[in-house]
């Protein structure tokens, strides 16, 4: 299997705060989507902030296409394309002036992508971005991120804030970027709807930590949350769960087999579980 990402034992400290990221390890195969999901200050802008070297990793380390990046080289960031929350384009820019400057930036720079994708979002030419809604912001962002053509898309909250109609649309731009299995996306989102749709594989980041890395189909139609009464619970073999929370009137317990776990605890309901619900019980519940 070959890789667009490679991210291995990758910590960063801050001492001031006592956050750390601590030994982060996970990889993007080509041709596919990671969701990477956490609870607010798990870690996730931090860990994709060093992947792109805009601070300083502590050990570690970080291939793009089996390459690790070193600051001159420009031809390996050409195949980044780079979509955070905040959007910093100068708010006096017009979209047709922005492309303007990004393409003095990128020997990649492909007008014709450009302004196919910003006919293709409804987004005016000759508008301020200052005076732009956000979702249109994103979408330009997005434009931009496309259309310099890169092998990998680092998007971080790239669809927070966006009605379901805009990043419903936007999700099928990345269904299609993918397309070509030269290419791959990292994207964090709370939104973990969207990555239901689109993501092949869920990483899970919690204080710094990766706790789970796993094909989404499995999380969704292999795993299980068992809803098990205090009795049932007991009689339980610990190595049959994952985690478990205790809530009023039940015990919820992940279960990585759902139906091996049906045919040997019959009695018990397991239904599928969200990655809302799987990586609640990741965090919040008991190993």
């Amino acid at each position: 299997m070959t890789y667009s990402l490679e991210i291995k034992n990758l910590t960063k400290s801050y001492p001031h705060s006592g956050f750390r990221l601590d030994n982060v390890s996970f990889a993007i195969p080509r041709g596919t989507i990671i969701g990477f999901v956490g609870e607010n200050g798990a870690g996730k802008t931090t860990t994709m902030n060093a992947i792109l070297n805009t601070v300083k990793k502590d050990s570690g380390s970080v291939t793009f296409f089996g390459r690790e990046m070193k600051d001159q080289d420009t031809d390996l960031r050409e195949q980044l394309g780079v979509v955070f929350d905040a959007v910093n384009f100068s708010g006096v820019l017009t979209p047709a002036k922005l492309s303007k400057v990004i393409a003095g930036v990128y020997r990649q720079w492909d007008q014709e992508i450009y302004l196919n994708t910003v006919a293709r979002f409804n987004i005016p030419l000759n508008t301020k971005i200052k005076q732009l809604s956000r979702g249109m912001t994103m979408k330009l962002a997005l434009a931009v991120a496309l259309s310099h053509q890169p092998k990998l898309l680092i998007l971080d909250e790239a669809t927070a804030g966006l009605d379901p109609i805009v990043r419903d649309e936007i999700l099928d731009v990345f269904l299609e970027f993918v397309e070509d299995e030269s290419r791959s996306i990292l994207m964090s989102s709370h939104i973990t709807s969207d990555l239901e749709k689109i993501a092949d594989y869920i990483t899970f980041i919690h204080q710094g930590k990766v706790i789970l890395t796993e094909k989404k189909d499995h999380l969704i139609y292999e795993y299980g949350i068992a809803r098990c009464k205090s009795e049932q619970f007991q009689q339980m073999d610990p190595a049959d769960r994952l985690a478990y929370r205790r809530r009023d009137y039940q015990i919820d317990v992940l279960v990585n087999d759902r139906r091996a776990f049906e045919r040997k605890y019959r009695d018990v309901i397991v239904d599928r579980g969200t990655i809302d619900e799987i990586m609640l019980l990741l965090i919040k519940g008991e190993q």
